[in-house]
This record gives C-alpha cells, sequence and structure tokens, in this order.
C-alpha cells in the first residue's frame, strides 16, 4: 500500500495530519507502511496532480475524500465531519479510508496511471 500526504508549502494542518495518519495505520494497518510527505509547490503541480487542497491523503494514488466537481489548487482542504468542516478528517474516517483500501486489496491508481512521484 502506499500511501502520500500532499500538502503546500508551511501548512499548519502538516503536522496533525502526520500524526492523525500515523494512529491510523497503528490501529488498522499495514503496519509499517511507509508514508511519503510531498510538497505541492506551485499551481501547475497542484493541477498536474489534481491537488484539490491541503493536506490531501492519497492512498494506492487515490484521494479517499474527493469531492466531484472540486477544481485543483493550492488552497486550505476541508473536510466534511460529524462535527461540521474542519481542516482533517476524523481519525474514525481516516480508518476507514485505510480499511476500505486494505479490504480492496491490490495496489490501486488513479485513472490506470501510476501514482504521482517526485515534487
Amino acid at each position: 500500500m502506499r500511501i502520500e500526504l500532499l500538502v503546500v508549502p508551511d501548512c499548519p494542518h502538516t503536522e496533525p495530519a502526520v500524526d492523525l495518519l500515523r494512529q491510523a495505520l497503528d490501529e488498522v494497518g499495514p503496519y509499517g507502511a511507509p508514508v511519503v510527505t510531498r510538497v505541492i509547490p506551485g499551481q501547475a503541480e497542484a493541477e498536474r496532480s489534481g491537488f484539490t487542497g491541503s493536506p490531501t491523503f492519497l492512498i494506492d494514488g487515490l484521494d479517499p475524500f474527493t469531492e466531484p466537481g472540486r477544481p485543483p489548487g493550492m488552497s486550505c482542504r476541508l473536510y466534511r465531519t460529524p462535527a461540521g468542516l474542519s481542516g482533517l478528517p476524523t481519525l474514525d474516517q481516516l480508518r476507514q479510508a485505510l480499511t476500505s483500501a486494505l479490504a480492496a486489496g491490490g495496489p490501486r491508481t488513479r485513472g490506470g496511471t501510476e501514482p504521482p512521484t517526485g515534487g
């Protein structure tokens, strides 16, 4: 399983997002899965990556929290949680996304292409 955290430079949610992701991984696995944090430096890269806000979680190249029609951009991201909009998903939402990806089995990629790399 490939897990990426995409962020804009100086995103205030980077560290909390990494902590949340580590906690979710500790609870549901895959244990020891590497997490790559990738900084999206500008609008051109946001458009190439389909990046819709910081932080964005990708699991095997897919954004489990995607909202259809949301344009790529260099902005803060808001997640719909039971308590309202938040800068991060809840631990339960992230656990559920990881569990669903594990249950699906095998690597998944966006649009039949390899997940983005580099930065």
